[in-house]
């Protein structure tokens, strides 16, 4: 199984801005990260995410990971 058949996380960042009438600049100015990092997440291309740039994000949006991201079916 490659490594992109085994990726089934889904990041919900997109919902969750637009809930929150928040663009992706203004959450990377308030978290501290590049807009560039936070659209590879909300595209689903990140391989991985620091603890610290997932709290922050958690915190600037009121929300917790489990918001943010889900696991597709198999």
């Amino acid at each position: 199984m490659s490594d992109d058949a085994a990726h089934r996380v889904v990041c919900h960042l997109d919902r969750l801005l637009a809930e929150r009438g928040m663009t992706l600049v203004e959450l990377a100015a308030r978290v501290g990260v590049t807009v560039v990092d936070l659209s590879v997440l909300e595209d689903d291309r990140a391989r991985a995410v620091r603890f610290s740039t997932l709290t922050a994000i958690c915190d600037v949006l009121h929300c917790q990971p489990g918001d943010l991201f889900s696991v597709r079916g198999a």
